[in-house]
């Protein structure tokens, strides 16, 4: 904090997110704060850096780190560096007098060999410049603040101008994400040179303008070799002890529950290279709602050298539910089939319909060899994001119009249509050869609507879950354990996950068509609402009869966006051109428009799908009765439904011994237990298990 020449001003300096700086003004007297704007600050522009206030003597600061910073960007500013001189030390005031001086003060000492010979003569930067600012610390009012007592900016050498100053080592940082993109490129066999050209590359800049020189790239990975040599033995041994402890714990809580399942694989040494797992819960809801699954490998454990993959679902209520995960050794196809392959074997032997995954060229070899039945989706949340990183810089001021672009071909329902539109963005944006294009169009069969259109993703393809993926594995990351922890922590957020209360929302009728209120008694909220927003939007729609039986369903507004719609009336089957049944599993606004032109009531139970029902949840999921009794139903049979659920679920949690006992009788008789307590019991059953095993 610094104080202006005039009215007792303090500046107070904030970094925004993208590395700028803000100031403020704030009036000691009064404590109005008011904007001051970045021109007495170092900004990144120039022309508003040159009106930065110069040291004075009498100028106060908060802290001498405070002082130190303000002074090195003013020496940037004005073509040389700084560097810490002296300080002072007393009992009462702790450090009480800093001294920052020009970078080429004072003259380099001569060196002595051991033998007393002189040293060869090195020649050094310092020429004896007197520029320096002098700082005292005096305590006010119990405060501590930091005067400038001495300031000098008169220099007896010349000063850098902006494209030199830069490369003073004072100003020669690599930022940690940097860092990281050097130590990768490295160890992928990089030489040095080559490293620091890709890193101009991706940024997008001309070459010797990278914030660092190549020596300063060559110096860091040597150095970090060393420290990565230095450790790697101890690292080694580390992550071989922890990898059998999480073993161990596998053993141990198959030990206490049966029905957990486990896999491994070891090498040559013995030593565990891959590990999945899956709780009993889990496997019994993949029973249920395995049509569609996302498998996500998108963390990697740094210590551990592991990739971490979890399989996930979406139950009849729209909530995420934990199928089980995995930890591999890297990222090959191999490793990934094996992933798979032991997925399916955790999984009873069933395959998925759908897959969901990240991008990753490996992990879709892996699908296409090991689950040849399954349709591989890649979400388009998980390509949007990366978009802008690789085309931003690339594109400039033309990035926009190609995001635009993209978005329009993402959308584009025809594949012939999508080939050709591809090609000529690719054309008009000059990015044939674009490693990145090339990477989405090897991909496409598996992202763009045009082809993944009509594949069954139960709305697991949405910003909401994706969101929903995206909190449970932060949750699982927050903090840095070892496996043994990790596990037990996997375990807990799954078992939350699962049994997180969130209250069933009434669901009222908004039309006076009889086929809402059939749906309200069969479908979940969720799907419910689903079904609801479609049959409202066939009002808005027209629908012309064709001389085969079919249907031209159209906007009262759109000219374009016809559907087809085929209706065969012996067989009550009825297929959309936009394919939303086969997607989602809930009918589309176009099929319902002829549903209710053709004078239906009830829809054909056919279209409703089993996985969308109340009551597919009450055989595992949390079906919590709270939530239902904010329904209005007066049927007497939800009277004595909720009433045999409250007394169990009283009667189970007194003690262990009388929790186990419900575990194991709903297990053992689920079919009696059902008809005596209307589908709750085993709910309740494993709520009551929470101290056993972790649940989903």
């Amino acid at each position: 904090m610094t104080s202006c020449p005039s009215k007792n001003l303090w500046i107070r300096r904030q970094q925004c997110p993208c590395g700028d700086w803000k100031c403020y003004v704030t009036y000691e007297g009064d404590g109005e704060e008011i904007s001051a704007g970045p021109e007495l600050v170092k900004t990144t522009d120039k022309a508003s850096s040159e009106a930065m206030v110069s040291p004075y003597v009498g100028m106060v600061f908060k802290s001498d780190d405070d002082a130190f910073e303000y002074y090195g960007n003013f020496a940037r500013k004005n073509g040389f560096s700084i560097r810490k001189e002296r300080s002072r030390l007393s009992q009462q005031l702790g450090v009480y007098k800093r001294d920052f001086v020009c970078y080429r003060s004072g003259f380099a000492p001569m060196k002595k060999k051991s033998n007393g010979e002189h040293h060869r003569d090195r020649k050094s930067v310092r020429c004896g410049c007197d520029a320096k600012m002098y700082l005292s610390k005096e305590i006010v009012d119990g405060v501590s603040h930091w005067f400038v007592v001495q300031f000098s900016n008169v220099h007896n050498h010349e000063l850098l101008e902006d494209d030199q100053v830069r490369l003073l080592p004072a100003y020669r940082k690599i930022q940690e994400a940097d860092q990281e993109r050097i130590l990768l490129l490295s160890k992928a066999g990089f030489p040095i040179h080559r490293i620091v050209k890709m890193l101009e590359l991706e940024k997008g800049i001309q070459g010797e303008q990278l914030p660092f020189l190549e020596r300063d790239v060559r110096n860091f990975v040597q150095n970090r070799k060393k420290v990565i040599q230095e450790n790697e033995a101890l690292l080694s041994e580390k992550r071989e002890n922890d990898v059998l402890e999480l073993l161990e714990s596998c053993k141990t809580m198959k030990e206490t529950d049966d029905d957990f399942v486990y896999e491994f694989t070891v090498d040559g040494n013995e030593m565990v290279l891959n590990i999945a797992w899956s709780y009993s819960d889990s496997v019994r809801a993949y029973s249920m709602f395995g049509d569609v699954v996302y498998f996500d490998t998108t963390y990697r454990s740094i210590t551990y050298g592991l990739v971490f993959g979890a399989w996930f679902g979406i139950d009849n209520y729209g909530r995420t539910i934990f199928f089980g995960c995995v930890l591999l050794q890297d990222e090959t196809p191999r490793s990934f089939s094996w992933a798979l392959q032991s997925f399916v074997r955790l999984m009873r032997g069933r395959c998925p319909q759908t897959i969901l995954t990240n991008i990753d060229p490996s992990l879709r070899d892996a699908i296409r060899s090991e689950l040849p039945g399954t349709k591989h989706v890649i979400s388009i949340w998980c390509i949007m994001p990366k978009v802008p990183c690789w085309f931003s810089a690339p594109l400039g001021p033309r990035y926009e119009e190609f995001k635009s672009e993209f978005d329009a071909l993402y959308h584009i329902e025809n594949s012939e249509e999508f080939e050709l539109r591809w090609n000529q963005m690719t054309s008009a944006f000059s990015l044939g050869s674009d490693r990145h294009i090339d990477l989405l169009y090897s991909l496409r069969a598996s992202w763009a609507l045009s082809y993944v259109r009509g594949f069954f993703l139960a709305q697991t393809a949405t910003a909401a879950y994706s969101k929903s993926l995206d909190s449970f594995l932060k949750g699982i990351f927050r903090t840095q354990t070892c496996l043994r922890s990790f596990f037990e922590q996997v375990g807990i957020s799954a078992n939350v996950l699962h049994h997180a209360r969130q209250e069933t929302p009434y669901m009222r009728l908004k039309s006076c068509l009889p086929i809402e209120e059939h749906a309200r008694s069969i479908y979940t909220p969720f799907a419910f609402n689903a079904l609801q927003q479609e049959l409202l939007l066939t009002m808005q729609y027209a629908a012309s009869e064709m001389s085969n039986g079919s249907y031209i369903v159209r906007h009262f507004k759109s000219l374009d966006g016809e559907r087809l719609v085929i209706w065969l009336a012996e067989d009550e089957q009825i297929h959309c051109s936009c394919k939303e049944f086969e997607s989602s599993g809930i009918l589309c606004r176009h099929a319902l428009r002829v549903f209710t032109i053709k004078n239906y009531f009830q829809l054909p139970d056919k279209y409703y799908l089993s996985r969308w029902w109340q009551h597919e949840s009450s055989l595992l999921l949390d079906n919590d009765h709270n939530n239902n009794s904010n329904q209005s139903i007066e049927d007497e049979w939800f009277q004595e439904y909720q009433s045999l659920a409250e007394t169990l679920f009283a009667e189970s949690s007194i003690t262990k011994e009388r929790s186990d006992f419900a575990r194991r009788e709903l297990t053992k008789e689920i079919t009696r237990i059902l008809n005596e307590v209307r589908n709750l019991p085993e709910n309740d059953g494993v709520t009551m298990d929470l101290t056993i095993s972790p649940n989903i």
